[in-house]
């Protein structure tokens, strides 16, 4: 017993530790991002400000040559001033005079059509965000003009929110990482687990069973040998569980009712005659009959092993007494396999809302003693295994819980 308890604080510290370690981790991660993705922002809005104040320095210079350049004799030279203006070949600038109709504008893509409302919707977009730059050519003539963004500034201006969409994908790929991760530590526990514990029931089953075979030869009319037989078979059987789960199961069709009632024979045998048991059929209703076949892809005894769990869980929690109820019930597939529904209804203490999930957590249990390793284990054998579903369907405090279990028929329903 002390061997048992031992081993199950030693799982229930492994598993806190790999949570403990991957919470780190994902934390550190998440930290590291918010970093990156503050620091380059700053940086690129730095950047962005220096751009804006150099594209403004080259407005006013282009307003400045222009002015001069209209301002001309015919003998001035104009050369440099037409180097200034042309050099401007990125920034989009508009001139316009006092009523704000378009006297010039360059680095502008026009449109093939409605040209004219164009530069009417522009020029009042820019009326609205920003001052103009005044060109001066006399006391009574006043031109002005407006510029926007060249593409290079514009792009660069995007640039934060690209990284954080860049950095959001990234740390979505690390989340996929580190869930894969610990999945892999999980299953890497359940696989070293099952393989010691089924290693380590093999040696006493079989010294059991040479000893069964001597009694048997020394006592062939002894009527309590049959039962032992049949313990010995179970032992064999639990084993042969927990070797199954170390690997990847094979599943084959079954036939669920029987599986069902076995193990409800199983438990009733071996619980209080104040446990009652009630086992409920129901079919898909077709335009025929109702179907009352129910078969399904099943790791037999694994699959046994989860209903036998479900009901240990019922009993503990009923204290020993009460009613459990196994409702088995198929879907209507329309000419297809249609679902299969196992529900494992007690009249025990319920459960808290708040704990529907976290009860298949490895370790976590309200019982004073006890693994916490029932309903996780029951949890993986069917997600994992038989690729169905196992969750609490309903529960209310002092009324009793509902566990559903969904399985894909093989059967086409209808």
């Amino acid at each position: 017993m002390k061997k048992n308890h031992y081993l199950c604080a030693k799982i229930k510290i492994s598993l806190c530790m790999k949570r403990l370690n991957s919470n780190i981790l994902t934390v550190g991660i998440t930290i590291l991002l918010i970093v990156v993705v503050v620091v380059s922002s700053l940086v690129t809005s730095h950047i962005v400000e220096q751009f804006e104040e150099e594209e403004q320095k080259k407005i006013e210079l282009w307003a400045e040559a222009t002015r001069q350049f209209i301002l001309a004799g015919e003998n001035d030279n104009i050369d440099l001033l037409l180097q200034v203006m042309e050099g401007n070949t990125t920034i989009p600038v508009y001139m316009v005079d006092t009523n704000y109709n378009l006297l010039l504008s360059r680095n502008v893509p026009e449109p093939k059509r409605n040209v004219e409302a164009f530069y009417d919707s522009k020029i009042n977009m820019l009326r609205g965000t920003q001052e103009p730059i005044e060109v001066r050519i006399s006391n009574d003539v006043v031109q002005y003009i407006y510029y926007e963004q060249s593409s290079t500034l514009r792009w660069l201006s995007y640039f934060p929110y690209i990284q954080l969409i860049v950095m959001l994908a990234l740390a979505g790929l690390a989340a996929i990482a580190l869930l894969m991760v610990q999945r892999s530590e999980k299953n890497s526990l359940w696989v070293g687990l099952s393989k010691e514990t089924a290693h380590q029931l093999g040696t006493p089953i079989s010294s059991l069973n040479a000893w069964n075979e001597l009694l048997k030869a020394t006592y062939p009319n002894d009527p309590l040998l049959p039962q032992m037989d049949e313990d010995i078979r179970r032992l064999q059987m639990i084993a042969e569980r927990f070797s199954k789960i170390g690997s990847q199961p094979i599943l084959e069709q079954h036939e669920v009712l029987p599986i069902v009632q076995s193990a409800i024979d199983y438990m009733r045998v071996r619980t209080s005659n104040k446990i009652e048991y009630r086992l409920e059929v129901k079919g898909a209703v077709c335009d025929r009959d109702i179907n009352l076949e129910t078969r399904a892809m099943l790791c037999a005894p694994l699959f046994e092993w989860v209903i036998e769990n479900l009901c240990k869980n019922a009993i503990d929690a009923m204290d020993g007494k009460g009613s459990i109820t196994i409702e088995v019930k198929t879907e209507n597939g329309k000419g297809k396999p249609g679902n299969l529904y196992i529900d494992i209804t007690d009249t025990g203490k319920g459960i808290d809302r708040r704990n529907f999930k976290r009860i298949f957590q490895p370790g976590y249990t309200s019982k004073k003693r006890g693994w916490g390793l029932g309903l996780s284990l029951g949890k993986r054998i069917i997600e994992d295994y038989h690729r169905g579903k196992l969750f609490v369907k309903q529960s209310q405090l002092g009324v009793g819980t509902t566990f559903r279990i969904v399985l894909e028929s093989t059967l086409k329903t209808c």
